[in-house]
């Protein structure tokens, strides 16, 4: 967990009054922008280029430092509900599982990198954004759509980069204290700078809280307590040589309750106290990476291995109750060209991933098989794009990846945009993703109860989407709207199947389909005033059933006020998630599997902060100010009204 500490600079205001959508890649030293001001983006390439992003023809987000400085975003999963087609889910209190959609897909359908590192825990398949927090400078890029044409694995719904900044985005000495509701205490220390060849960052972060009754009904307070470590370094070797590392240490020490599970009870499958219960996560995450580039840049190479070791453990009154521990071994080797002329801008990227993944189910009962089971996979790219007079362009990939378990699959995507002179740019965009089957529909986890499907094919999805932007008001604001359409085949589900109604994991042979309109306007009004807001209507249908979780109507909007001088701002934050529909779990055979509709909310939040010197502020912020009462998930509480405050120090 990460704890940003950046003071409210006049640098920050200015970024903050340019910036809007776009998206990310792995290298993490690349700026979030040129001199000149023009925002760019990495992830929607494998090149490593520095894109600028009215030349990528996705449709991308970015929330650069200052959005989230201004909104004092903590948890990063908080401020990707303001991004155009993203829907999030807690269950509970902080410290609890936290899902992120996109585009209706399924979480363990999006693909999470932090620094270039595929974070996802090898044995659970997704990514938990609960002990996520934000540094120092974080810049979160997202890119929506098919992309296993460049990332393989879990790119269906689209790609979320977490880019922590480096010694030379915010260089200095810094250190934030907070605290406030439910017995909330937070604190953060960075130092970062560039001595010479060198460029570093290091954090370091810890966070406890006594939480909150998370079960609707309840009395018992769900409360977490954890910490993070994480370094970045960049040393440039020669002129056309660099190294690049980044490690990363995160723990997490959380509460939570789980469903009633006496079939004669009233409340059975609902979520109820649960005493002594609580979860215990790790993970430590790596990379090294070299680049170097020839004929005068117009050859770029990188070569990296990155790690990621996770492990989660649950716990009651009697000790331990279950566990598992993943790992996953990435190399990848990158090379780009670029040739063309001043006018017709060419480049051809090849890139090959080699991926072994370990994992084992560590069930202290011993009804479960605790030994070690792997997958192998060999991904490889070839992409090429082209941009002419800096306003029209084109671009495909290709994706073989050879599999140990599975049938090997091909995937692609293909983009094109035009960005007239007028500001009006047009855009469109079509390919296909994957994701393979997780250890543990694979294999049996408890015996008796669930049993493996070792025949399970990957599920696949392909889909298309056309957009408008436009510039308006001399540069000073924008808009744009994207219809997107995609289709989910083989898609993975668990059957309870009679007699003995055991769980087990199974192919549909229907169609998950999802079709959509995104939106968003960001404005600058004056020298004091920004505006940014974002809708999201989605159709998300099994069989012709809504899909869980997916509300049709999700949206947001931030005004900020910028003190004179950059001493300050204040901002509210409007959030909207519209009714959405959720399984229950309440039928004691199993032979059904009730549904019900979660009403829909609005949370509103306040914050604020002053410069009181150029090295020290202080902040506040209240979050659900009107006191909703909401469900994200069935039987869980939402986060009541909290307020919180601190001081930073920036040196």
């Amino acid at each position: 967990m990460t704890i940003r500490t950046l003071t409210c600079t006049t640098a920050l205001v200015a970024g903050a009054l340019a910036a809007s959508p776009a998206v990310a890649q792995t290298d993490p030293t690349l700026p979030a922008a040129t001199a000149s001001g023009e925002t760019i983006v990495v992830t929607a390439s494998r090149s490593g280029d520095a894109i600028p992003l009215d030349q990528v023809a996705s449709s991308i987000t970015v929330l650069d430092p200052a959005l989230l400085e201004f909104r004092q975003t903590r948890v990063v999963s908080d401020i990707l509900r303001d991004v155009p087609g993203v829907a999030v889910s807690r269950l509970g209190g902080p410290g609890n599982l936290t899902q992120v959609r996109i585009r209706g897909s399924e979480a363990d359908h999006v693909l999470v990198l932090i620094d270039g590192i595929a974070v996802s825990d090898p044995f659970q398949g997704s990514f938990d954004f609960s002990g996520l927090l934000a540094d120092e400078g974080t810049r979160i890029e997202v890119l929506r759509g098919q992309q296993s044409s460049l990332y393989g694995s879990d790119a269906i719904g689209g790609v979320i980069q977490v880019l922590t900044a480096t010694g030379r985005d915010a260089p200095g000495y810094g250190a934030r204290l907070e605290g406030g509701s439910f017995g909330t205490v937070n604190g953060a220390v960075r130092a970062a700078g560039v001595v010479g060849d060198l460029d570093y960052a290091v954090t370091g972060t810890y966070q406890r809280s006594d939480g909150y009754p998370t079960a609707v009904g309840g009395t018992r307070d769900v409360g977490e307590h954890g910490g993070a470590a994480s370094a970045k370094l960049s040393y440039a070797l020669a002129p056309n040589v660099k190294l690049i590392a980044v490690g990363r240490y995160t723990n997490t020490d959380a509460d939570f309750d789980n469903s009633d599970a006496d079939p004669a009870s009233p409340t059975f499958g609902r979520i109820i106290d649960s005493p002594g219960v609580r979860s215990v996560s790790e993970a430590l995450y790596g990379l090294i990476r070299g680049e170097a580039t020839f004929l005068d840049g117009r050859w770029t190479n990188a070569i990296g291995v990155q790690d990621a070791a996770s492990r989660l453990d649950s716990y009651d009154p009697t000790g331990r109750t279950s566990g598992d521990r993943g790992n996953r071994i990435k190399g990848s080797a990158e090379s780009t060209l670029h040739f063309g002329t001043d006018r017709v801008k060419q480049r051809v990227t090849v890139a090959v991933d080699l991926t072994r993944e370990t994992f084992r189910n560590t069930d202290p009962t011993g009804v479960a098989f605790t030994g070690n089971r792997h997958i192998t996979d060999t991904g490889i790219v070839g992409s090429y794009d082209v941009v002419v007079d800096g306003a029209a362009t084109l671009g495909g990939s290709v994706r073989r990846d050879l599999n140990s378990q599975f049938a090997d699959t091909t995937t692609y995507r293909v983009t094109a945009g035009y960005t007239f002179s007028e500001g009006t740019k047009l855009h469109a965009a079509g390919g296909s993703g994957v994701k393979n089957p997780l250890s543990y529909q694979l294999y049996a986890y408890y015996t008796g109860r669930y049993v493996g499907n070792p025949g399970l094919k990957p599920e696949r999805s392909d889909g298309y989407e056309v957009g408008v932007e436009q510039a308006l008001f001399g540069g000073t604001a924008s808009a744009g709207v994207t219809y997107f359409d995609n289709r989910l085949h083989d898609e993975i589900y668990v059957a309870y199947l009679p007699p003995t109604y055991d769980g087990t994991p199974l192919n549909r042979t229907s169609l998950s389909k999802e079709q959509g309109v995104e939106a968003f306007v960001t404005s600058k009004i004056g020298d004091r005033w920004r505006v940014d807001a974002a809708y999201t209507h989605l159709h998300a249908r099994q069989s012709g059933i809504e899909e869980i979780r997916r509300a049709p109507d999700i949206a947001s909007v931030n005004l900020t006020w910028l003190a004179p001088r950059g001493l300050g701002s204040v901002t509210g934050t409007v959030r909207y998630n519209g009714p959405q529909t959720d399984t229950t779990y309440t039928d004691p055979s199993f032979a059904t599997t009730p549904t019900v509709t979660l009403h829909g909310f609005t949370l509103v939040n306040l914050a604020a902060e002053a410069k009181l010197t150029d090295v020290l502020g202080v902040f506040g912020r209240v979050e659900n100010l009107l006191g909703e009462r909401y469900q994200e998930v069935f039987s869980y509480r939402g986060a009541p009204r909290a307020g919180y405050a601190g001081l930073r120090v920036h040196l």
